[in-house]
């Protein structure tokens, strides 16, 4: 049985008996006016944070999301999105499909605004997504693509890449981990079913993003997700890991590279009213702005002593430089 069967098994079982404790995440539950979010929905809300964000989902985009779960984030997109097919929701269990459905007839009854048919569910694999090309302005998955090794994560982000507009976004959470991990943890395939043993470092997550060719990466969010400690797990040592919260949108790359934000600012306090680098950046005098992490390495080799650059906060909440 491959890994992916496992995973499927996993999930196959999460849909026919709720495991609340499957993914655990700090994240509230979106408090919108006239939303209201079943109890069974938050129960199978099997993701490790969000990805639903207000900023990106203006003028009823067209939306895209992988691994349907309990349904909970399809129908938060559908709050932005109130028409027929308005969101595309795939998955390869069936089960968790049919559990989605049933969940969106309970949504019915507590929002009048809902429809079920706002959601087209289909069964897809996120390696080759039932979607055309360049048909979608906004995709997400939530705490799936960790678990894929490294020759399906390429397969399923080209995929995305492959259906989304140009400009479009593709919005992600996952579990990350700066430590190395034993090969004993990496080859287990139920721990990697879990979302645990197949997080990768924040550096290798976002190269497989631009060499997709996502020209920006932000990244929004860094937080506590879980430990594997070695009294539970085959593990010598402590291992932490956090979640990560990210857009890669689907522009032009840049001659001189992506531009990512992972939550950098430059402060401009010299003698002038501003700064010019002649690059397409002005910073004002004494007004932070948000900079992406190559513009932050172009004005520290300036070598200037009246620009200050702050490090990486990994929390990025729009506007900026690029």
């Amino acid at each position: 049985m491959s890994y992916l069967d496992a995973t499927n098994d996993l999930y196959k079982e999460a849909a026919l008996t709720p495991d609340v404790g499957l993914c655990c995440t700090t994240n509230p539950i979106w408090e919108l006016p006239g939303l209201k979010i079943p109890r069974i929905m938050q129960e199978m809300n099997y993701g490790c944070g969000s990805t639903v964000n207000a900023r990106d989902l203006t003028n009823n985009p067209k939306m895209l999301y992988v691994g349907v779960g309990g349904g909970m984030e399809l129908l938060q997109f559908s709050y932005f999105n109130r028409q027929k097919g308005g969101v595309i929701g795939v998955d390869v269990v069936d089960e968790m499909l049919e559990a989605s459905r049933k969940n969106f007839i309970e949504a019915e009854a507590q929002n009048d605004w809902f429809k079920s048919d706002f959601v087209d569910l289909k069964k897809g694999d996120a390696l080759n997504l039932p979607v055309d090309d360049n048909s979608i302005d906004v995709a997400a998955q939530n705490c799936l693509f960790n678990i894929f090794k490294a020759e399906d994560l390429k397969k399923a982000i080209d995929e995305m890449y492959r259906v989304l507009k140009p400009h479009g976004r593709l919005v992600m959470s996952d579990p990350t981990c700066e430590q190395p991990m034993n090969d004993t943890l990496r080859n287990d395939d139920r721990l990697r079913a879990l979302c645990l043993s197949g997080s990768l470092p924040i550096a290798e997550y976002v190269k497989a993003l631009t060499d997709a060719g996502f020209g920006t990466i932000e990244i929004r969010a860094r937080k506590p997700y879980r430990i594997l400690d070695p009294k539970n797990y085959p593990t010598d040592e402590l291992i932490y890991i956090e979640s990560i919260e990210v857009a890669a949108i689907k522009d032009p790359m840049p001659e001189d590279g992506p531009c990512i934000f992972t939550g950098k600012a430059a402060i401009y306090f010299g003698s002038e009213d501003y700064f010019d680098d002649k690059k397409g950046h002005i910073l004002l005098k004494n007004q932070p702005i948000a900079i992406c992490d190559k513009t932050a390495g172009a004005l520290a080799d300036l070598g200037r002593d009246d620009i200050f650059i702050s490090e990486s906060t990994y929390h990025y909440d729009g506007g900026g430089c690029c």
